[in-house]
């Protein structure tokens, strides 16, 4: 209980403090699938063993707060999303990206409740839709951009539109029937039927997007330190062959983390493009 009250405290902590000399400053955002005590204890515990350096995971309720610790370099690195790394690419380097199912990639899926008479997103107009956050790509931007290849914005389009600031949260608005429809991470909502279903089940896939890169662990493109940055990405790329980092890699459905081209993201940049074209 101390072990996982001290990463409680750790996760919390304010990473404008001071941080003890050799510690590694790790970001989670809202695509962390899961802010279980046990997990962040064991991630936190593989992480410190395997780099040699006492780590802060570090998490924040939107993706841009944790973005913004990346680009004042004020956090070694953070597992954020696909859209803001795209849009901070200049700022940002690649660590590594995950694998699920065996391949950095996923899809963003629109979600309606189970009982719902639509069949495709053109039928959501006119009804309220559960957004992640603004800057997600599973989880607004691939809906945003489909919607301005329609000549339609949100506001326009859904009498109303909200952000829940979490992926699990969508679901459970779109099951409860807060929301009519919801835009999700497509592996989330596929670990949530496996540990959820009761919640799942009372939604259903309208639409699944095209396979685009999973959201990536990034870093400052000037690192604050670049030994503790290539102890870091040691440590995730070595998780499958260690016994406690496949551990973690169990909780978290994944099968561990690469190395990939920043080019896997062009996809999503191109998304971008498209709604700054749209206005």
């Amino acid at each position: 209980m101390a072990v996982l009250a001290a990463a409680l405290v750790a996760c919390r902590a304010g990473a404008s403090e001071a941080a003890p000399i050799g510690e590694i400053r790790f970001g989670l955002t809202p695509v962390f699938l899961n802010n279980d005590l046990e997990l962040l204890a064991r991630l936190q515990s593989y992480l410190e063993r395997a780099t040699g350096h006492p780590v802060r995971l570090i998490t924040r309720r939107t993706y841009q707060e944790i973005t913004a610790l990346l680009t004042t370099r004020q956090i070694d690195a953070a597992w954020i999303c696909g859209y803001p790394f795209v849009t901070h690419r200049s700022e940002l380097q690649l660590v590594a990206v995950p694998l699920w199912r065996s391949r950095p990639l996923y899809q963003s899926y629109v979600i309606v409740g189970n009982d719902s008479e639509a069949r495709s997103v053109a039928d959501l107009a006119g009804g309220i839709h559960a957004f992640s956050d603004p800057d997600s790509n599973s989880g607004f931007l691939v809906t945003r951009a489909l919607l301005a290849e329609m000549g339609v914005r949100p506001e326009g389009f859904f009498a109303r539109a909200f952000f829940t600031y979490g992926h699990r949260n969508v679901i459970r608005a779109v099951a409860s029937g807060l929301a009519g429809s919801g835009s999700v991470d497509g592996y989330v909502y596929e670990v949530m039927v496996q540990i959820e279903p009761e919640l799942t089940g009372r939604t259903r896939v309208l639409r699944r997007s095209e396979w685009l890169a999973f959201p990536p662990v990034a870093a400052p493109r000037t690192p604050l330190d670049e030994t503790r940055l290539a102890k870091l990405a040691g440590a995730l790329l070595a998780m499958p062959a260690d016994p406690d980092g496949h551990a973690v890699l169990a909780m978290l459905r994944l099968d561990g983390f690469a190395r990939e081209p920043a080019s896997l993201f062009d996809a999503i940049a191109a998304k971008v493009d498209l709604l700054a074209r749209a206005g």
